[in-house]
């Protein structure tokens, strides 16, 4: 086994020396050694109560045993696929999907991540339209792949990598009117997420999704529901656009998918959509793409999702928090502009970007794990796993008070200075 001090040499020399010394700024340059449930353990002995998830990975808790002994079964039966005959892992997790999705969704297509699932969503929607042109909205997240940063919203990740892929257009988020504004008889999909993680945890106003389904269906344009990161018993329930009845024509699930245990993503879609690949089945396609470790993976958290009622856990839970959470931002109306969310997928939105730095340092000297949102840093993003308690949520919700006193008391020391 490798010491501490031999990971962040290589972490240093062969990996990304600036992660490290990001992570070292925030006293967490040590190693992950262990999970379970909703706590992490550290390579000095630290137990940090998980509320990040892995960035919605881990919706079942770290190493379900129900997940962990499916994929145990596979291991020793095949773990890859020789690619030639048929897998049974892999037809079981379609139907499975197929039966929980939003009607019509009753082909998928398997691969490994979310942005290779945006991948092939785009590409489907080219070969199924004819047409080449995506609108997408501000501040959107679908990934870092060429076509998926195409549709994702933050210059800072786009700008070194131009020009990127031609015909895609841009309108604010939660505007339905600027969306039919876009759309021409060059158009082959709108791609949005039910809500923006990355963007900064953005709740659409009621009916932005109906309005949006309404004008593409008019428009004979594809949607494309982006639940990569809202799937999976997230917001409260199995996916995020339940709460408005839409039914897209292509769904992409990453993430939760894999049951925390494995990485896998998958494009869902009708079979108008899927109609370029029942003439040319190899026209898209992914090696590792519905292996059998990963599928019996999937199988085990469909499952478990059902089984234990987790998005009504979601619901539950996130009931207890939200409001909860913003009593406290009510304490310190000097940091904290808004707090928002569904289930549990909420954001605490800091007044100010230094401040929320002050604010993941400290909680994290708590032992509690949160994040940033990747395209809006000054919010803080909290995404327990969807098996945490009300004692869980509680403690999280001491951690988070500490942290918020902590960061008022410093931010005013400065202004002070």
């Amino acid at each position: 086994m490798l010491t501490i001090d031999e990971i962040r040499a290589a972490y240093r020399d062969h990996i990304n020396a600036g992660f490290l010394s990001v992570l070292s700024f925030m006293d967490m340059g040590e190693a992950e050694v262990r999970a379970d449930g909703c706590y992490v353990t550290d390579s000095r002995g630290r137990r940090f109560l998980d509320f990040l998830g892995g960035y919605g990975v881990c919706n079942f808790g770290h190493r379900h045993p129900r997940i962990v002994e499916r994929v145990h079964r596979q291991l020793d039966l095949m773990p890859l696929s020789c690619r030639l005959l048929l897998s049974e892992p892999t037809a079981e997790l379609a139907a499975k999907l197929a039966a929980i999705a939003p009607a019509g969704l009753a082909h998928v297509f398997f691969c490994n991540s979310g942005t290779e699932a945006v991948e092939g969503a785009l590409k489907l929607a080219r070969a199924s339209t004819k047409r080449p042109n995506v609108v997408y909205t501000t501040n959107a997240f679908h990934g870092k792949t060429f076509g998926s940063l195409s549709v994702t919203g933050r210059e800072k990740y786009r700008a070194p990598f131009a020009p990127l892929l031609a015909g895609f257009v841009e309108v604010p988020y939660g505007d339905a009117a600027a969306v039919e504004a876009a759309i021409d008889e060059h158009t082959a999909a709108v791609i949005v997420e039910p809500i923006q993680g990355e963007g900064g945890i953005i709740v659409p106003p009621a009916g932005y999704l109906r309005d949006v389904r309404r004008i593409t269906a008019e428009k004979g344009v594809l949607l494309i529901l982006d639940e990569i990161q809202t799937g999976m018993g997230r917001t409260g329930t199995n996916f995020a656009s339940e709460a408005e009845g839409v039914l897209p024509d292509m769904m992409t699930l990453a993430k939760a998918l894999g049951g925390g245990v494995m990485p896998i993503g998958a494009v869902l879609g009708t079979a108008q959509v899927f109609a370029p690949l029942e003439e040319n089945p190899l026209l898209h396609t992914s090696t590792f793409g519905g292996n059998p470790l990963a599928c019996a993976a999937g199988c085990a958290a469909v499952d478990v999702l059902l089984d234990e009622k987790l998005a009504l856990n979601a619901a539950k839970m996130g009931a207890r928090l939200l409001p909860a959470l913003k009593e406290l931002a009510a304490k310190h109306p000097s940091l904290i502009r808004d707090v928002r969310g569904r289930g549990l997928m909420v954001g605490l939105d800091f007044v100010d970007q230094d401040a929320s730095e002050v604010f993941i340092a400290s909680i994290l000297r708590r032992e509690m794990i949160v994040a940033f949102a990747l395209n809006n840093p000054g919010v803080i993003r909290l995404e327990p796993p969807l098996i945490v308690t009300e004692a869980e949520i509680d403690l999280a919700l001491d951690k988070v008070a500490g942290a918020l006193a902590e960061t008022d008391a410093v931010v005013a020391s400065l202004a002070d200075a």
